[in-house]
């Protein structure tokens, strides 16, 4: 599988603020995604969870199914308790396809909760991590004899947030689990994602690129934002409108195989969402040819 560029129809939808974009049907935003070039587009709230029914709706834009998130609760439940609960989606993405499972814990996360500033986003003990990567890893090795890859994605107001985090919970998991490199979520809490890409690079399997507005993403922590809130405010964007220097981060992936993704959340009345697709689009294709992967 050569790069191939898909979307997140969070630019179009909000899937933790359903306020923002619930009047956008989704057809407008898989005929807007098609019309701005993308291959693929992850799944959302909107989307269909029957395999057939996904099908009819994604195949008249000729669009794949990339994957769709996972929210894992494996800090309350063990492997086995934790498959049952993820069997349904697990089997929606084999059916469709997809090879990689978008997945995060969320048992304790505070990013849905616009009360709590991300300043209370819980933290693990160091002497947490192992039982909980065995646990993840456990969870990856059975997905990974069907055919799905977990990739994980840190995420602010997770217990995976910070560099530190991503590097704990690399250290403490088995080859069978993959990260998610997001460009975005690694910038706001404090990494260098082309660090990341250098370090992780035999166990990166999927990529989503977000850009961030530094002015906002500095107001957020001056003046204790929720998460939400940031992204009201536009601390997200497209790659090419903000502060990531993603050429730099594709030159740390050489040779790499799989989906590209754009997942800008963004409030789709202050940022068209047709125009920023279209304009994220080529932006990513540039900085990818510019890395030599295109």
């Amino acid at each position: 599988m050569t790069i191939r560029i898909g979307a997140n129809p969070i630019g179009w939808s909000n899937d933790d603020m359903l306020e923002l974009g619930g009047e956008t049907p989704l057809e407008v935003c898989l005929a807007e995604a098609k019309e701005a070039g993308f291959e693929g587009m992850e799944l959302g709230n909107k989307f269909p969870r029957e395999p057939e029914a996904l099908k009819k709706a994604l195949q008249p834009f000729g669009l794949a199914c990339v994957s769709g998130w996972y929210s894992a609760e494996l800090l309350k439940r063990d492997a086995d308790q934790e498959m049952k609960a993820l069997r349904p989606h697990l089997d929606l993405l084999k059916a469709m396809g997809s090879n990689v499972l978008v997945f995060a814990e969320t048992s304790n996360a505070i990013h849905g909760d616009r009360s709590k500033p991300l300043s209370q986003r819980p933290v693990m003990k160091d002497g947490d991590w192992a039982e909980y990567g065995r646990r993840v890893t456990q969870v990856a090795e059975q997905t990974l004899k069907e055919g799905v890859r977990v990739v994980y994605h840190h995420h602010m107001g997770t217990i995976v947030e910070s560099e530190a985090d991503i590097d704990a919970f690399m250290n403490s998991t088995g080859e069978a689990v993959h990260l998610l490199l997001d460009t975005g979520h690694a910038t706001w809490g404090g990494a260098d994602p082309a660090d990341l890409a250098r370090r992780y690079r035999n166990r990166i399997s999927h990529v989503h690129t977000k850009d961030v507005r530094k002015d906002v993403m500095e107001r957020s922590k001056a003046q204790g934002w929720s998460f939400l809130d940031s992204v009201i405010e536009g601390v997200y964007t497209v790659p090419g409108d903000g502060m990531v220097d993603f050429t730099s981060v594709f030159k740390e992936l050489p040779g790499y195989s799989g989906w590209v993704v754009i997942e800008a959340e963004q409030d789709p009345k202050k940022a068209h969402p047709l125009t920023y697709a279209k304009m994220g689009y080529a932006n990513l294709t540039r900085f990818l040819k510019e890395a030599g992967l295109r």
